[in-house]
């Protein structure tokens, strides 16, 4: 029986009804299916490397995932022609829980809303700093520092162009967060000399067998490092604008480099601006217990800055009830012998380093405000 359509004119075009069989609800079952880790993003184009065998696989990603699923790092299930020769495609269809995911608040966006997810499942963030040209920013330092502790990786700080200024100078500022350091001499095209210096070697020892990430400004060398550490990468650098004082971006995608010894490096885009809208001030202080114990002493809504005359972390830091006195705090420490004063130094350290990332949420915070 045909349906009465109220016309008899073929130039008009009915709409067909809706499906009388509702769309089921089971969906396939993909935990069995090949696994792999994307190394490289591009144009909706997802390079994965294949667990089994190593097998560098070209990728789309499966419409049911939604746009802005899939990232950097992330371990994931692949169905399709998976042989890796060219002109082949297979789809991902489905994304492995995340170990974690290291993000920046988009404070930058026209909105001022939103974050950015770089990388998923890394380890180690090397935080890329020029000595010179461009100058170095320890607020962007600071901020890199917060984003990886509430990401839960460990943060290395990488200095270069160490031929143009002393480091001694920006290492003592951040002796107090106890970071590993590496510092850099490279040129544009490093030699064979450049590529076995202890400050390159001593960063190819830090990301052995890991998943490392390199953030910081454009122009400060993130790519001519990953042309040290991986040689067979061959990306493209720049120089810094004598005008604005700022590096060009040469690298416009993210793309993932295995390292000689095992393991992998990222090299991101260079970025303006590292937002922290993400992260919160309980963030910070998860990062050091004993000054988070000190802080659920304070009043409501406590900045916890120096400037608070109320804030429980200056009364710890002198050992003033009802914290540990710094006497019996000292009898403790085993099994090195620990003197009065160098608690109090250790406190104080510890406040400060605090206090430091905790400008730096404040101060992204305030700066998006403004902006809206």
């Amino acid at each position: 029986m045909t349906r009465d359509t109220g016309t008899d004119d073929p130039r008009v075009r009915i709409r067909p009804g809706k499906r009388s069989r509702p769309r089921t609800k089971v969906r396939p079952d993909w935990s069995t299916k090949p696994l792999g880790r994307v190394v490289a993003i591009d144009r909706g184009r997802y390079t994965v490397v294949l667990d089994e065998d190593g097998t560098r696989v070209q990728t789309v990603r499966a419409k049911e995932l939604g746009r802005g699923t899939v990232i950097m790092g992330d371990r994931v299930r692949l169905t399709g022609d998976l042989s890796g020769k060219v002109d082949t495609l297979g789809r991902i269809v489905a994304v492995e829980e995340r170990e974690n995911v290291l993000r920046r608040s988009l404070e930058d966006a026209p909105d001022q809303r939103g974050e950015k997810a770089i990388i998923a499942n890394a380890s180690v963030m090397v935080i890329v700093v020029a000595l010179a040209d461009p100058p170095p920013r320890t607020g962007m330092i600071d901020r890199c520092l917060v984003a990886a502790y509430e990401a839960g990786m460990e943060p290395v700080l990488c200095l270069t162009k160490a031929d143009l200024a002393d480091p001694a100078t920006l290492l003592d500022a951040y002796a107090d967060f106890g970071v590993r350091s590496v510092v850099t001499t490279l040129s544009d095209t490093p030699s064979d000399k450049d590529l076995h210096q202890p400050g390159i070697e001593q960063l190819r020892e830090i990301m052995r067998e890991k998943w490392c990430v390199f953030v910081g400004h454009s122009g400060v060398g993130k790519s001519t490092l990953i042309n040290a550490v991986v040689p067979q990468a061959r990306r493209a650098t720049g120089h810094v604008n004598e005008v604005t004082g700022r590096g060009r971006h040469t690298s416009t995608s993210s793309e993932a480099f295995e390292l000689p010894g095992g393991g992998w490096v990222v090299d991101t885009p260079g970025v303006r601006s590292f937002g922290l809208g993400h992260v919160s001030v309980g963030d910070v202080l998860a990062v050091f217990p004993d000054v988070e114990e000190a802080a659920e002493w304070c009043l409501p809504l406590c900045s916890h800055a120096e400037s608070e005359t109320s804030c429980a972390i200056d009364r710890w830091v002198v050992g003033a009830k009802p914290f540990l006195p710094l006497e019996a705090a000292v009898q403790l420490e085993t099994p090195v012998e620990t003197s009065v004063e160098a608690e109090s130094a250790r406190r104080l350290s510890r406040a400060s380093s605090v206090r430091r990332l905790l400008e730096a949420v404040a101060t992204a915070e305030a700066a998006s405000k403004a902006a809206r």
